[in-house]
């Protein structure tokens, strides 16, 4: 026999989690109440629900979004999905949590090209790298790609861009065994001089990384602290990124001190 309380609390959960779905830009609690007709005790309960089983999820106002499941869904399901709309959130907060550069790189061809980026809060540093392409060998970027399979090497002998660029084939393959190994890029002056960035992977649904984040600054603000910091922020946020398009990890990394 059915329980009539509790069916009524799926109805209105549903319609709620409809209205959410539909809407074309973010909902606030209020406009959910309103247009649903339940009460703010009630609407609040049952979206507290939707949120705890990522049905919903609230941008940095506060507003609801679609949950990670129906992320997840789309990107298994080969829809058209925004990656730089689901991933503006972990690359916003990472951009609070370090004050620095942040960039979301995919490989195309032979180099990197950076597609969303959140400018540092420094006037030193606050480059715009959206659309510019660079080598694969010399940004963390690109050696995450390279790392995980997600980008190749074009043939020949490798740019040296800086004097610490990698450019020995034997040097860079010890380097992305490294990156593997402890999960994230490090790029010290091999781009460019004074920069130094940390990028991590970003992973999809079915273990292939389809992305890198980046946190990248002058050297000269990131003493060993810092530099830890920057490198844990970022290794944490891709791992967000990455379980919002559906990616369960056997065991979630962390980025150890360096």
């Amino acid at each position: 026999m059915s329980n009539a309380n509790g069916t009524q609390a799926v109805d209105r959960a549903a319609r709620l989690l409809s209205e959410v779905v539909h809407a074309p830009d973010p909902v606030t609690f209020t406009e959910l109440s309103e247009v649903t007709g339940l009460a703010k005790s009630t609407t609040s309960r049952l979206l507290l629900a939707l949120e705890r089983n990522h049905l919903v999820r609230r941008d940095d106002h506060g507003r609801f979004l679609p949950g990670e499941m129906f992320v997840s869904f789309a990107w298994r399901g080969g829809a058209d999905t925004s990656l730089v709309a689901v991933a503006q959130p972990f690359l916003d907060r990472l951009g609070r949590a370090t004050g620095e550069t942040i960039n979301l790189g995919v490989a195309t061809g032979n180099v990197v090209e950076q597609i969303a980026q959140v400018d540092c809060t420094y006037l030193i540093g606050g480059t715009n790298w959206v659309g510019r392409p660079v080598p694969l060998h010399a940004s963390g970027l690109g050696k995450v790609l390279l790392a995980y399979g997600a980008a190749k090497l074009p043939p020949g002998e490798l740019e040296k861009c800086t004097a610490r660029t990698i450019t020995s084939a034997a040097a860079l393959r010890a380097e992305l065994a490294a990156i593997r190994a402890r999960g994230y890029a490090v790029t010290d002056e091999e781009l460019e001089a004074g920069l130094i960035a940390f990028a991590a992977p970003v992973f999809r649904y079915d273990g292939a990384v389809v992305a890198a984040m980046s946190v990248s600054a002058p050297v000269s603000r990131m003493t060993r602290e810092v530099a830890a910091k920057a490198a844990r922020c970022c290794v944490d946020e891709a791992v967000g990124l990455s379980a919002a398009l559906g990616h369960r990890p056997r065991t979630a990394r962390r980025a150890s001190a360096l």
